[in-house]
């Protein structure tokens, strides 16, 4: 058996809704990223969103065991395929929940972005776009590649502990995390596969408060906000820790990893660059 959270707009839908699908990171879960458990997350802002733009969010929970995400071996998918569970949520919310099939939108974080980069290898035709905070893609002899390019918004902070923003394995992380391509690798290899050029918009997000010592900005390729697109938050002196403007880490939260960007909220910028985008047919 299998959980996950949902959270529909209270009004009428004219139509059906886009699907918004959440991964949380290791040791977390569906009720945190939600915003029912300590500490709160950044990835909560859906549930404003949702109501908001009568969109249905859905938050999978990996249960015992953690995620089966792209570095999981043959056997532990075997036993318990993530994947699958996010096509058959998929085909529960279309079937159940009034949800459009064509705007199908899944986030990850952490661990739960690497899962996010898995589905979008597997199960491409199922997305419209996909997003991944804190998230590197593994390196192309660790696991299968993409070969179906989608829109893909990726956001990394170049002091993550946890996560290299130039790629590697922190010698700390022991067992715990896998060697990992570069932030910047993991945008360009989804930018190429979508045949995009080389330059890119770029856009320096202003500063919001005085003491916030983390810098963002973003590129997009691809001019079409209806179209393929790929983008890339760099956020300069961040940790492991989501952007966001109202949902704040704790202090010691931030010790452990690292500081947290306050220019922006992850959950309204994924929402931005998804809300135009539809399934190719």
């Amino acid at each position: 058996m299998r959980s996950y959270l949902l959270a529909q707009p209270s009004r009428p839908a004219e139509g059906r809704r886009p699907l918004v699908i959440v991964l949380h990171g290791a040791g977390a879960s569906a009720g945190q990223v939600m915003g029912q458990a300590f500490p709160p997350s950044p990835l909560s802002v859906w549930l404003e969103i949702a109501e908001r733009e009568n969109v249905v969010v859905l938050a999978a929970d990996a249960g015992a065991g953690g995620w089966s995400d792209c570095f999981a071996s043959v056997e532990k998918v075997a036993k318990k395929d993530d994947v699958a569970f996010i096509s058959a949520l998929i085909d529960k919310a279309v079937a159940e929940y009034d949800v459009d099939a064509g705007r199908v939108y899944l986030i990850g974080v952490s661990r739960g972005g690497l899962l996010a980069y898995r589905a979008a290898v597997e199960i491409p035709h199922k997305l419209a776009a996909f997003s991944v905070a804190l998230s590197c893609m593994p390196p192309p002899h660790a696991a299968r590649p993409p070969t179906v390019a989608l829109p893909a918004l990726i956001i990394g902070c170049t002091a993550d502990p946890l996560m290299p923003y130039r790629g590697g394995k922190y010698f700390y992380t022991l067992g715990f995390l896998d060697p990992v391509c570069s932030i910047e690798d993991s945008a360009r290899t989804w930018r190429e596969l979508a045949g995009l050029p080389d330059q890119a918009s770029v856009l320096e997000l202003p500063k919001l408060n005085h003491w916030d010592k983390t810098r963002a900005t973003r590129w997009i390729w691809g001019d079409a906000a209806d179209g393929l697109q790929v983008g890339l938050y760099k956020i300069e002196n961040g940790g492991h820790a989501e952007p966001s403007i109202t949902k704040r880490y704790p202090y010691f939260i931030n010790k452990l990893v690292g500081r947290q960007n306050a220019d922006f909220e992850v959950a309204e910028a994924a929402w931005d660059f998804f809300k135009d985008k539809r399934a190719a047919r």
